[in-house]
């Protein structure tokens, strides 16, 4: 089963004021292991950054302004997400940005399923701080490169808590076991088995003659 790690960077927190998206970060998963499969790409919102929001990820008009359009990647997105589960930490904010830039073009809104992390983790741990942060430090998961949201980061990180919260081990690759040892001694394998004995002709004859000899005895006793 293929899934995408997605997450969203943006000028600011709602499309009702007008904000739009400055980064898409997405990573695919099969099997919930990580595949090769990335999408990426920082864009031009054709409006200024809030300074709110450039607290979060950094990202400057400045960096901006040379970067492409949502309208060049559209397809490319579209292409790359089709006909596989969204995996998303707090969903209704990224797929809101996402259907407005999808919907200023004129294209249809995301019609993937969706997993929302957000809700996965309230429903696992009530009561407890579910953003991001707080649930790397809960498994235990390095954090420490996110000094600021930036969009690849977050996937990559979001795609390690998700498979903790479905009670799944990280997947390991590459890892093989060969040679069990015992107090790093090979086990010796032991065979136990009746081992048949040939009697030569002439113990043959001893033999016959002490069943011969004893018959004898007992019966004329």
């Amino acid at each position: 089963m293929k899934e995408i790690i997605l997450d969203t960077e943006t000028t600011g927190i709602s499309v009702k004021d007008g904000h739009r998206i400055v980064e898409i970060g997405c990573i695919e998963l099969e099997n919930l292991i990580p595949t090769k499969n990335k999408f990426h790409c920082y864009l031009n919102p054709e409006r200024k950054v809030s300074e709110k929001a450039l607290e979060v990820h950094g990202y400057t008009d400045d960096f901006l302004a040379s970067k492409q359009k949502f309208k060049d990647v559209a397809q490319d997105f579209l292409d790359f997400v089709k006909d596989k589960t969204l995996v998303i930490h707090n969903a209704e904010f990224d797929l809101a940005h996402l259907n407005n830039e999808l919907g200023l073009l004129g294209i249809k809104r995301l019609e993937n399923e969706i997993v929302d992390t957000l809700i996965l983790a309230r429903d696992k741990f009530p009561g407890s701080s579910t953003s991001l942060d707080a649930l790397c430090k809960r498994y235990r998961i390095d954090n420490s490169k996110r000094t600021q949201h930036t969009a690849l980061i977050d996937c990559d990180l979001l795609a390690k808590v998700y498979i903790n919260l479905l009670d799944q081990k990280e997947p390991t690759l590459d890892f093989k076991v060969e040679n069990i040892h015992l107090n790093k001694k090979k086990i010796k394998e032991t065979s136990y088995y009746k081992e048949v004995v040939e009697l030569s002709s002439d113990e043959l004859k001893r033999h016959k003659k002490f069943l011969t000899d004893n018959l004898k005895k007992n019966f004329f006793s």
